[in-house]
């Protein structure tokens, strides 16, 4: 399995592959953005591309529930799979049967950036060149235009659940994390970014003391309305995915944080989720659209 930022499954290729499968809704997405589709013979279930594009295309199961045995009788000559995504064993299933799968596990936006020019060199395909240079310096503006002044402090809630005992809880995510990336590069402080999920569950809820995580993953943390309040966040940001709050959770979300200065202000927005979390060309929309919802209130 190639990790890390990915580049590693490239240097086996020695001309661009001609049959390739994408797992992964937001490498879909950036091949469209980038004229790099042609070689697209498999997308899954919640890849969306533009128009009629894609009817032609094989359609290989969810994100976490890759078809493997379609995978393999499409013949690829690449796979294109995340960390975060794709299941371990589908990668590891897809590799024995002699594919070659690209895994990239992007954590901020210029490993995002990265993988995007490691894609353009895949391809060979110089014409994507100036797209991805004027993205960068996008970036570039942004990042500077942010580190002028303070970062509006941003809660972005990713799940909600409910416990026992406990009540109402939200899930975020924390530093090392694409969305927490995106947000401090478009001038947000994200409140959570320096905490850790704790283990076991009950832990991360205050219900017990906490133990060692070992390598477990600690960048995803469930935190409870109290501590919601405390952080004090100026906007509160409801991404459309990876769960779609409906009116009635937002209503409540609002009456449990009415203490917070986002509540108060009427500064907790809707926001296409794909903005915060599909890494790739989509970084340049979220460049343009989630500033404006995180510049300082004038009131």
């Amino acid at each position: 399995m190639a990790g890390g930022n990915g580049h590693s499954a490239l240097l086996f290729f020695s001309q661009p592959p001609q049959r390739v499968i994408s797992l992964v809704p937001s490498m879909t997405d950036s091949l469209f953005e980038l004229g790099l589709d042609e070689a697209l013979i498999g997308v899954t279930e919640y890849c969306r591309p533009p128009g009629a594009s894609g009817e032609h295309l094989a359609r290989v199961g969810g994100t976490l529930t890759p078809d493997v045995e379609r995978v393999i009788a499409l013949q690829p000559d690449l796979v294109l799979a995340n960390q975060e995504e794709t299941p371990r064993a589908a990668v590891e299933a897809l590799e024995q049967a002699g594919l070659s799968v690209w895994v990239t596990f992007p954590r901020s936006v210029s490993e995002a950036t990265s993988v995007l020019w490691a894609m353009v060199g895949l391809f060979r395909a110089a014409h994507a060149r100036p797209r991805l240079e004027a993205l960068e310096v996008a970036v570039d503006w942004a990042t500077r235009a942010s580190s002028s002044r303070a970062g509006t402090r941003v809660f972005c809630p990713i799940w909600i659940g409910e416990t026992p005992g406990v009540g109402t809880w939200w899930m975020t995510a924390s530093a090392g994390t694409y969305l927490s990336d995106v947000l401090a590069v478009c001038g947000g402080e994200n409140v959570f970014a320096r905490r850790e999920r704790r283990y076991p569950p009950e832990a991360d809820l205050g219900l017990q003391p906490p133990e060692p995580a070992g390598d477990r993953d600690r960048r995803y943390p469930r935190v409870l309305p109290a501590e919601v309040i405390q952080a004090r966040p100026d906007v509160i940001l409801l991404p459309s995915e990876p769960w779609a709050f409906s009116g009635e959770q937002v209503r409540q979300m609002k009456d449990l944080l009415g203490d917070t200065p986002a509540v108060r202000s009427g500064r907790v927005h809707s926001i296409d989720g794909t903005l915060l979390t599909w890494h790739g060309t989509r970084l340049g929309r979220a460049l343009a659209e989630v500033p404006s919802l995180l510049a300082p209130s004038l009131g």
